[in-house]
């Protein structure tokens, strides 16, 4: 660890800080909207089938009680680009806020999955009574904190330490404390894995290998996905040490060479 930067470290300890202080939010978000959501409609979507898609008209804001949805957009020339998954007790739809009523992306169920709608003005009511309408401001800016770093990576890191960051992220939102990190039971195929980082899916193929022979990834008896999150941030922190200098500034000029294959428009 001797040639390791200490900042990307640095950088996780506060991102793991920070995912702890949202987890708590999120938690009392999930105790209001139960409360809200008691009379709200209850809708069951099949697996694959879509809660709403892009350019839809559509009002209202989704608890999720059950499974897993994921949010897609389609680029200009037809591939869809994965932008997040949420699970249970998670929220999503809320752009309707913003007061545009056309939808910018398609909500997928990833399988059999129970949503709650309530409309924008409920949601906003409920937040309110319960005081937790600064919390939510602080909530939606971590996210779109997020979404900058990812749109920043597609420039500054090739497509490996992308899907790193990327396990990490999923490990943070979706992941269950275990023993030897975090262990991701939602199923996520490397097809998607390769839209949400913008590249191929033989490279995820490869990396996710590479990873599982350094101890980074494992597999559980029950087959789900487990991340080592302390040797995979380790891991980044080594290879983004490896990239710096004058060459690798080069290669981002002219376009990273591990990344001549990939799809950029196609990245979370």
């Amino acid at each position: 660890m001797g040639i390791c930067p200490p900042s990307w470290l640095r950088e996780y300890g506060f991102k793991m800080q920070q995912a702890s202080q949202t987890d708590e939010f999120k938690q009392k978000l999930r105790q209001s909207l139960q409360r809200e959501s008691l009379n709200s409609r209850t809708v069951k979507i099949a697996r694959h089938a879509n809660v709403y898609t892009c350019g839809d008209h559509d009002e209202m804001v989704y608890f999720i009680e059950s499974g897993e949805i994921k949010l897609l957009v389609l680029a200009p020339e037809g591939k869809e680009c994965l932008l997040a998954i949420h699970s249970a007790g998670d929220i999503f739809g809320e752009l309707c806020l913003s007061g545009s009523s056309a939808r910018l992306e398609s909500a997928t169920a990833m399988d059999e999955t129970i949503v709650k709608k309530m409309t924008r003005s409920q949601f906003l009511s409920r937040l309110s009574r319960d005081s937790l309408l600064e919390g939510y401001v602080r909530y939606l800016a971590v996210r779109i904190a997020e979404q900058q770093q990812v749109i920043a990576d597609l420039v500054t890191v090739d497509s490996e330490q992308r899907l790193g960051r990327t396990l990490l992220q999923l490990a943070r939102t979706l992941g269950k404390k275990d023993p030897r990190g975090f262990r991701i039971e939602t199923k996520i195929s490397h097809e998607e894995l390769s839209e949400m980082v913008g590249t191929t899916r033989p490279r995820i193929s490869m990396f996710m290998e590479k990873f599982r022979k350094r101890g980074l990834l494992a597999r559980t008896s029950e087959h789900f996905l487990l991340v080592n999150e302390k040797k995979l941030a380790e891991y980044l922190s080594q290879i983004a040490a490896r990239d710096i200098g004058p060459f690798r500034k080069q290669s981002y000029k002219n376009g990273s060479e591990s990344d001549k294959n990939a799809a950029p428009l196609s990245a979370a």
